[in-house]
């Protein structure tokens, strides 16, 4: 990133000099064309944490022995420092930050994480979309501010957003599925009769894609149109709830 910077020097009141500094010229960051760093960390244990500040994390199952994880950082910064990035390991915990502290900055930061098989995942992501593929093993994935897209999973699912959609694609096996975003749409297409799935947003739509099968159904909204193409009976083994406080509520079967 190129930034060309124009300084005036101002004459004020009083004799006191005022330096007004413009910044024209600068993009966003540049993530994807950034250089790649690399670095393994052991692991004790069947259940890793992720805890992560200002990063987009893309994580995956893989046939390794350590953790592996490869990042990307990129951005600028006026008037201040960054971006600087950490990662460290301890007791189970995977910790990355990106740390931009100006008066302006545009910092980004994408982390690639290959994950033992067969070790649970839980992700703590304050800012970042979080996109995990192909995981057997249970999940439970919240980010504050950013998508949650789960892909091809068959283990037990348990995602939240503060402010991002929720989808689950693909989902051959997973028999407990709970998603809750406060802003966003949630979209779960369940590719395996379900035991449990729970689906809910403040101020979102929901739409639920599920084999055909016979389920106990709570389809809820209080802004928006309810529509159940499953068939339904009360007290049957696979219960749905999907419920909108603002948005439209679709329940349906997909063969």
């Amino acid at each position: 990133m190129a930034a060309r910077r124009r300084i005036r020097m101002l004459l004020a009141s009083g004799g006191a000099v005022v330096v007004a500094l413009g910044v024209t010229g600068c993009g966003s960051a540049d993530v994807e064309g950034a250089p790649v760093e690399s670095k393994s960390f052991a692991l004790s244990g069947t259940t890793l944490t992720i805890d992560s500040d200002n990063s987009d994390l893309e994580i995956v199952p893989a046939d390794v022995q350590d953790v592996r994880v490869s990042r990307q950082v990129d951005g600028w910064v006026f008037m201040g420092d960054g971006p600087d990035a950490t990662w460290r390991m301890a007791d189970g915990r995977l910790t990355l930050r990106l740390e931009c502290d100006a008066l302006a900055s545009s910092c980004g930061a994408v982390h690639r994480i290959q994950v033992p098989r067969g070790v649970s995942v839980n992700v703590e992501d304050d800012n970042g979309k979080v996109t995990a593929t192909g995981f057997a093993t249970p999940l439970k994935i919240r980010s504050d501010n950013g998508d949650v897209v789960v892909r091809r999973a068959t283990g037990a699912l348990d995602l939240g957003s503060g402010n991002g959609n929720v989808v689950v694609e693909d989902a051959s096996a997973s028999t407990d599925v709970a998603a809750r975003t406060d802003n966003g749409d949630v979209r779960l297409a369940l590719g395996a009769v379900p035991r449990r799935v729970e689906a809910i947003t403040d101020n979102g739509s929901i739409d639920i894609a599920l084999p055909r099968a016979t389920y106990d159904v709570d389809g809820r909204s209080d802004n928006g149109d309810v529509r159940i193409d499953v068939p339904t009976a009360k007290g049957g083994g696979h219960a749905v709830t999907a419920r909108s406080d603002n948005g439209e509520v679709t329940v349906r079967a997909v063969n």
